[in-house]
């Protein structure tokens, strides 16, 4: 009797497991807040793109949507090099980042040969390839981040206890820094030295020796900025820029009053006056200032929330990361989620006149292929860092002749062990 009862029981009890089984599955294999975030900034990226480029497409180029075909095309190769970077392991990146590293900084002195740089408003900063300008200023701060990560793995006790372990990963950078001032360019050079910076600090470097160095780029920057006439009517014109709006101030006088125009809620899209003949570069720098007067400050509000929901959550995986020792994935989604979020920083403080004006785009909205590129590609890195530890969060069980992976059970208390399933005594 009680085998037969043991026997009728079998069935059911494995249909149970089976059942839970396919309710385990069920966890998502992706951040899923995290890819709508980076979804919805290119989507309303794309939205205000458009809005502020067609009066100036249409009066330099008779054709309003010269800029929304070129960003159209530019967001659909970035969504193919995220999915690239998603689709390589880790271990690949970790390995790869000297030699990225090396082919950023042989890319930079190939804009120093005469006649391959392609030169914009006095700045030399993109090589020409046919339909597409590639900007090696923006690929180093992707590859920076990845060799300094990398770095900071295979050289963890160096780095926490000698000075010349914290120095070495800064000269390729610092070799990089210079050749991006010489186009130049200080914006990119200053995120990119304060993003290594950050993760060399969370590397767990003494404190002395951090503060040493910073003070020592502080300084350099502080004499780059004195030396050239421009840079220092940029630092000062920001604190007051109607004292001369026609000139140095024109810029962010405008943008200004874009924000005032749009006061709660704004004008309504694509109902902004600034962005026809005042404000310079709307589609661009000044893309927020548009944001502001089409939206309002209900809106300039909501993209900050959504650059603060996205570098929390590339901390959070890396803090996942570090609790699984996977600590390149740490350092790497540490140190992309401080690039995003310094760039997203800078470029609000330089549309608000908190900051002094910098040539920095809005990562995922702004126009521009190199930095919508990069952007995704930092993005496809870090959702492969949080696939990874999801993955690995799971036990491999053979079922059905077939390798799947199913969430290990729940421990059961020692008590309902030994206990039959309810109702399976008297059938």
């Amino acid at each position: 009797m009680s085998r037969a009862i043991t026997a009728d029981t079998g069935p059911l009890h494995s249909g149970a497991l089976r059942r839970r089984r396919r309710y385990e599955r069920r966890e998502p294999a992706l951040d899923a807040w995290l890819l709508l975030a980076v979804l919805f900034l290119l989507g309303l990226g794309f939205v205000m793109v458009t809005s502020a480029s067609m009066p100036m497409a249409d009066r330099n180029y008779d054709d309003p949507f010269f800029f929304v075909l070129r960003h159209g095309v530019a967001l659909a190769l970035a969504v193919t090099c995220g999915a690239v970077c998603f689709a390589m392991p880790i271990k690949v990146w970790e390995e790869a980042g000297p030699l990225l590293m090396l082919l950023g900084i042989g890319l930079l002195l190939v804009l120093l040969v005469p006649g391959v740089g392609r030169t914009v408003n006095g700045a030399t900063r993109w090589i020409a390839l046919g339909i597409f300008n590639l900007q090696p200023s923006e690929l180093i701060k992707f590859t920076a981040v990845v060799y300094v990560s990398g770095y900071l793995v295979r050289r963890e006790l160096d780095v926490r206890t000698s000075l010349m372990g914290f120095l070495r990963p800064m000269v390729p950078v610092g070799i990089a820094g210079v050749l991006i001032m010489a186009q130049p360019d200080f914006g990119t050079t200053a995120v990119i030295l304060a993003a290594a910076m950050g993760l060399l600090f969370l590397g767990g470097v003494s404190v002395l020796s951090f503060l040493l160095l910073g003070l020592l780029l502080a300084i350099g920057l502080a004499v780059l900025i004195i030396v050239e006439p421009y840079r220092l009517q940029r630092v000062t014109s920001f604190v007051n820029p109607f004292d001369d709006p026609f000139d140095t101030g024109y810029q962010l006088s405008q943008a200004l009053i874009a924000f005032g125009r749009g006061e709660w809620l704004g004008v309504g899209l694509g109902n902004g006056i600034q962005k026809q003949f005042y404000l310079p570069e709307a589609h661009t720098d000044f893309l927020l200032a548009v944001v502001g007067e089409e939206f309002g400050l209900l809106g300039v509000l909501a993209v900050v929330a959504v650059f603060a929901f996205i570098t929390w959550r590339a901390f959070a995986i890396g803090e996942r990361a570090r609790r699984r020792g996977e600590m390149f994935g740490c350092y790497a989604a540490h140190g992309f989620g401080l690039l995003i979020g310094l760039q997203a920083f800078i470029n609000v403080g330089v549309n608000t006149g908190l900051l002094p004006t910098k040539g920095l785009p809005l990562p995922f909205m702004s126009y521009g292929s190199n930095a919508l590129i990069v952007a995704l590609m930092a993005t496809g890195v870090l959702l492969r860092v949080d696939f990874e530890l999801r993955r690995r969060s799971v036990d491999p069980i053979p079922e059905g002749g077939l390798h799947r992976e199913r969430a290990a059970p729940p421990s059961r208390p020692l008590r309902e062990r030994h206990h039959p399933e309810r109702g399976a005594a008297w059938r």
